[in-house]
Parts: structure tokens; C-alpha cells; sequence
């Protein structure tokens, strides 16, 4: 991985400036999610998740505010399951580009 990046510095890649790639964390890793821009993009479906660490929202399959972060406190298995198969979806699909440093 090229770098690490701080909770702030990964926001400026939440796809609201069109010259920047847009990156998602999911525990800890940073996925460069630029090809999914419709998805992640302004007004995309999982624009919540953009520019942030998602793993506690991917896990609990919600998009509210308050579920994106790191935080896996209280998921239950079968929750932590829903979270795994999301990361191998990102690994499939997304580089990853950096590592979360406050993660």
C-alpha cells in the first residue's frame, strides 16, 4: 500500500470534487472506488459511504449517518458475516490504494 491517511485527510475523496478519486475504507483499507462513481459519486446510492471508513454501515447494511464508522462494537455474527462479504467484494473490484491510520 502507497500511504496512509487520516479519517479527515480520506473526506477530501468523497467524489464532491470531480478531479479526485473517491475512496471508501472498510477495515481500515482504503479502496479507490472512482469506477463505481455512480454508486459512490454525489447522489449516488452509497454516497454516504464515500470519503469515509463504512465497515459498521456495510456490516449492518444500513445508510445511516450514524452507522458509518469503524466501530464494530455490538455487530453480531451475523452482521460481521454481511461485513466480510463486502470486503471481498471490494477486493475484487476496487485497488486498494491506501491504509486507514487512525483505524
Amino acid at each position: 500500500m502507497a500511504t496512509e491517511l487520516t479519517a479527515a485527510q480520506l473526506r477530501a475523496y468523497d467524489g464532491t470534487d470531480p478531479s479526485k478519486p473517491i475512496y471508501v475504507s472498510v477495515r481500515g483499507k482504503v479502496y479507490d472506488v472512482t469506477s463505481g462513481r455512480g454508486f459512490y459519486g454525489p447522489g449516488g446510492a452509497y454516497a454516504v459511504f464515500a470519503g469515509r471508513e463504512a465497515s459498521r454501515a456495510l456490516g449492518k447494511m444500513s445508510k445511516d449517518e450514524a452507522d458509518v464508522s469503524g466501530d464494530l462494537s455490538g455487530l453480531t455474527d451475523k452482521e460481521l458475516g454481511v461485513l466480510a462479504d463486502w470486503e471481498t467484494k471490494f477486493q475484487a473490484k476496487y485497488p486498494v490504494v491506501a491504509r486507514l491510520a487512525d483505524a
